[in-house]
Order: structure tokens, then sequence, then C-alpha cells
């Protein structure tokens, strides 16, 4: 959830024609990051949880992506674009322990 409050706070800066642009598909990413990690974790089975942590980490590399592009194009901030990373990075092992952890069920 902090990633998804960090990334609405970055774009709400970005030019007013990327409203339905990058700034849609970056908040868009963003939101399904967390959503997949809950909808997983809500689920029945622990294969199925792992099968949304997929979901996130693919959601995530998207976001990443973006971000990248956000940056290039100069949308973003260095320091804001470095905090957001590095929160996205964090994230990243996270979903990639918890998917480990249940690979070897």
């Amino acid at each position: 959830m902090s990633l998804v409050e960090m990334v609405y706070q970055l774009t709400a800066s970005f030019p007013e024609e990327e409203k339905f642009g990058l700034t849609n598909q970056i908040r868009r990413s963003a939101v399904s990051v967390s959503s997949n990690i809950a909808e997983g974790a809500g689920r029945n089975s622990k294969k199925e949880f792992r099968n949304f942590l997929g979901i996130a980490n693919g959601s995530l590399n998207e976001l990443m992506t973006q971000l990248e592009l956000a940056d290039r194009l100069r949308f973003i901030e260095g320091q804001k674009m470095e905090e957001t990373i590095g929160l996205g990075n964090e994230i990243q092992k996270i979903i990639y322990t918890l998917i480990n952890k249940f690979s070897h069920i």
C-alpha cells in the first residue's frame, strides 16, 4: 500500500495530457501489485497464493518499466524516483521470498 501511495503522489505532478496515458497505466500497475497479493492471500490454498504472487510480480515489473519511461521523459524528480524504485525493489524481494517459500508445497 505504501508503494501505491508513493505512486499516486509521484504521478500527481505528471503533465495533464498524460492523465489517461502513462499516469493511468502507472497507477493501475501499482494498484495491481497490492491487489493481487491481497487476493491471493484470501484464496483457499498456498498454491493459489503463489500464483497470485507471480501475477503481482509481473505487475511490479510492469510498474518499474513504466517508472523508468517516466524518468526518461523527465516527469519524475531524481530523489523521488530513487525512493520509489527502492521500495519497489524491497517489495520484489519479499515477493520472491514468498514465491520460493510456497514453491515447495
